[in-house]
């Protein structure tokens, strides 16, 4: 049961960076790749911060 719960985090948290790193170009964020890449791995944390989900759901909505 653990291992089924820590594969779907895992998906979950795969699918989120994928899909932030596709839908970065919607974003207000720098549009380098070192910006692009922590912001699409930190996600999980900054989803918390107000500006950072609402340019999160931007990216996501393309």
């Amino acid at each position: 049961m653990e291992t089924l719960m820590g594969l779907v985090l895992l998906v979950v948290y795969a699918g989120g960076s994928w899909k932030f790193w596709k839908g970065f170009n919607r974003t207000n964020f720098e549009p380098s790749s070192s910006n692009r890449l922590r912001l699409s791995l930190l996600w999980p944390v900054l989803i918390f911060n107000k500006p950072y989900r609402r340019n999160f759901n931007k990216a996501l909505k393309g």
